[in-house]
C-alpha cells in the first residue's frame, strides 16, 4: 500500500495533469457548436504560427520597430496569404477552365442524356424480368425513394443540431479575424502566462504532453494531404487513359472532395460517372470501375499505409480503428479515432517513461 501511495506522490503532478486535460476536453466536445468559431481560430493559428515565429527571427527588427514587428508581420502574412490563395485559384481555374468551362455550361445537357441512358438500360433490365420479379423491383425502388427521402430529412434536422446558426456562432465567426490576430501576436505571452500559472512539476509534464500532440496532429494534417493529393493524381490519370476530356476537372474535384469525410469520395465519383454517361456512355463503366479502384485502393492501402506511416500504427489496426469509429461515432469517428489512437498510444508511452523516471529517482543510491 505504502508503495502505491509513494508511486502516487511521485506522479501526482502528471495524474493531476492528465484529468485536467480530460475535463477540459469533455467541456469543449460538450461546448463544440458554441465554440467552433474559436476552436478554428486555433487550427488557424497552429498552422500560421511557424511562419509567423520564422518570419521574426529571420528579419529581426530592432529598435523603434521591435514592439510593432510582430504585428506587422502577421498582417502582412494575412495579405500574403489571401494573395497566394488568390494565385493559387487563378491558376486552378486557369488550368483546367477549359474543362470546368465544358462542365458547367453543358451540365444540363450531360445530366439528362445521363439519366436517359440510365433510364434506357434499366428500362432494357426491367423487360427481361419475368413480371412478378418486376413487380418486386417496383416495390424495393419506390422503398428506396421513400427511405433516402427520409435520410435526407434526418440528415438535414441533424445538421442543423449539429451547427446551429446562433447568435453567439455569428458573433464568433465575426471576430474570428481578430481572435486570430490576437492570437498569433499575443502567442508567446499567453503560453508563458500558462505555463507560470502551473507548478514547476506540472509545467513541465504540460510542455512534454502539448509538444506530444503537436508531433501527433502535424503528422495527420501531412498524411491526409498527401492522400488528397494522391487520390487526384489517380483519378487524372485513370480518366485520361480512358480518354476522358474532362479528367482535369474531375481529378480536382476528387482530390478536394477527399478533405471530406465518407462522402466525399462518393460524390466525386458519382459526379465522374454522370459526365461519362453524357460525353462517353461507352466508357462509363469503365469510368466507375477507375473511381471504384481509386476508391478500394485508397481504403484499403493508401489510408492504411500513408496515415499508418505517419501516425506510426501497424496497418491493420488502423482499419479495425477506421471500423470502430465509424460504428460508434459515424464520420467524425472515421476522422478523429485514427489521430486520437495516435495520441493515446504517444501518452501511454510518456506516461510509462515518466513513471519509471520517477522510480529510478526513489530507489536509494547504491554508494
Amino acid at each position: 500500500m505504502s508503495t502505491d501511495g509513494g508511486a502516487f506522490r511521485r506522479n501526482r503532478a502528471l495524474i493531476f495533469f492528465l484529468l485536467a486535460l480530460a475535463i477540459v476536453f469533455g467541456l469543449l466536445y460538450a461546448l463544440r457548436s458554441t465554440i467552433l468559431p474559436f476552436i478554428l481560430g486555433v487550427v488557424m493559428a497552429y498552422l500560421l504560427l511557424p511562419l509567423v515565429d520564422w518570419a521574426e527571427k529571420k528579419l529581426s527588427f530592432k529598435g523603434r520597430w521591435e514592439k510593432i514587428a510582430r504585428p506587422l508581420l502577421i498582417l502582412l502574412i494575412f495579405i500574403l496569404a489571401l494573395g497566394v490563395g488568390g494565385l493559387f485559384t487563378f491558376y486552378l481555374i486557369t488550368a483546367v477552365s477549359g474543362s470546368f468551362a465544358v462542365l458547367f455550361q453543358n451540365a444540363p445537357d450531360y445530366i439528362s442524356k445521363g439519366l436517359a441512358m440510365w433510364k434506357e438500360w434499366f428500362e432494357t433490365f426491367h423487360r427481361s424480368l419475368s413480371p412478378a420479379r418486376q413487380q418486386q423491383l417496383d416495390q424495393a425502388i419506390s422503398g428506396i425513394g421513400s427511405r433516402l427521402g427520409v435520410a435526407f430529412q434526418d440528415a438535414f434536422v441533424h445538421g442543423l443540431k449539429i451547427v446551429p446558426a446562433t447568435f453567439s456562432m455569428i458573433l464568433g465567426f465575426a471576430g474570428l479575424p481578430l481572435f486570430l490576430f490576437y492570437v498569433l501576436k499575443d502567442s508567446k505571452e499567453l503560453s508563458a502566462g500558462f505555463y507560470s500559472f502551473l507548478t514547476p512539476g506540472v509545467a513541465r509534464h504540460a510542455r512534454n504532453i502539448f509538444a506530444i500532440m503537436d508531433n501527433v496532429l502535424g503528422r495527420y494534417i501531412r498524411a491526409q494531404v498527401i492522400i488528397g493529393a494522391t487520390v487526384a493524381v489517380l483519378v487524372f490519370i485513370g480518366l485520361s487513359i480512358l480518354g476522358i476530356k474532362l479528367a482535369p476537372a474531375l481529378a480536382v474535384v476528387a482530390g478536394v472532395f477527399e478533405f471530406i469525410p465518407t462522402i466525399g469520395p462518393w460524390l466525386s465519383g458519382i459526379l465522374g460517372v454522370v459526365v461519362a454517361l453524357a460525353v462517353a456512355p461507352d466508357k462509363a463503366i469503365w469510368v466507375a470501375l477507375v473511381y471504384l479502384l481509386v476508391q478500394l485502393s485508397e481504403n484499403l492501402l493508401l489510408v492504411p499505409r500513408i496515415h499508418g506511416g505517419f501516425l506510426r500504427i501497424n496497418p491493420a489496426v488502423l482499419l479495425f480503428l477506421l471500423a470502430l469509429g465509424s460504428y460508434l461515432a459515424g464520420i467524425w469517428g472515421m476522422v478523429l479515432f485514427p489521430p486520437l489512437a495516435a495520441l493515446i498510444v504517444q501518452l501511454h508511452r510518456y506516461v510509462r517513461q515518466s513513471v519509471e523516471d520517477s522510480e529510478k529517482l526513489s530507489l536509494p543510491s547504491s554508494g
